[in-house]
């Protein structure tokens, strides 16, 4: 078993444990490898981001928190691909990163069979979407939407001239796609529509938005919708 399948057998065997956990021997024993070993695999897979507790002394041992474990996932390989494609095909889009993020845990709780598959059918899918905004930009622009916060940019028009705006985010939009931010646009005192390529830089405030309500941006596209499931 190479170190990969280990990792995932290693949360697999946590998440069945449940609150009881195990200790590093036991689990030492049943991977066949060294107690540092596995002290430096659960080190590795809480560093991912795996809500991994750990105990010291008399009854102690290793487990996953209740709240942040994923139940069991059955995907077939296409369906595993799916989920590769959608979010390569999304490298533009808001909280990409996170899709990233959350696609990985995904695959990670699933039989190694099954994930070698997927990750060879997703070399057999290619995708151009051109380049992503810069990461600290996108970054601010999500938090301020998050936090329902203004946000100051500085956006360059088609002409290449350069304004510094304070906005109140409302929606991100693909249009045409093109990802927009619209928002509250404070310097014209109207509703704006920014292509996310253009945003040189974005600082989130602490300013809270006036709390404009999305239907003034007016009745979307007829084949428009929203991200929701």
């Amino acid at each position: 078993m190479n170190r990969t399948e280990r990792l995932h057998a290693l949360t697999e065997t946590l998440r069945r444990a449940g609150p009881r956990g195990r200790t590093a021997r036991q689990l030492a024993e049943e991977f066949e490898v060294t107690v540092r070993t596995i002290k430096r695999d659960l080190s590795a897979l809480e560093s991912g981001g795996l809500p991994v507790w750990g105990k010291t002394g008399p009854g102690g041992g290793y487990g996953l928190t209740e709240r942040g474990t994923l139940s069991p996932v059955s995907l077939s390989a296409t369906q595993a691909l799916a989920l590769h494609a959608a979010v390569a095909a999304a490298a533009q889009a808001p909280f990409s990163d996170s899709a990233r993020a959350s696609v990985r845990k995904v695959l990670d709780v699933l039989d190694p069979a099954t994930r070698r598959r997927a990750t060879a059918l997703a070399g057999r899918v290619w995708v151009d979407t051109g380049p992503a905004p810069e990461r600290r930009i996108m970054s601010a622009l999500e938090q301020a939407m998050i936090d329902q916060v203004t946000v100051n940019i500085t956006y360059g028009d088609a002409r290449g001239r350069e304004t510094r705006r304070e906005v109140e985010p409302m929606i991100f939009a693909l249009r045409s796609g093109t990802w927009f931010l619209a928002g509250w646009c404070r310097l014209r005192a109207d509703i704006r529509w920014f292509a996310l390529s253009r945003i040189r830089r974005a600082d989130a405030t602490r300013t809270p938005c006036a709390g404009h309500s999305i239907a003034a941006i007016g009745e979307p596209p007829a084949l428009a919708r929203s991200a929701e499931l």
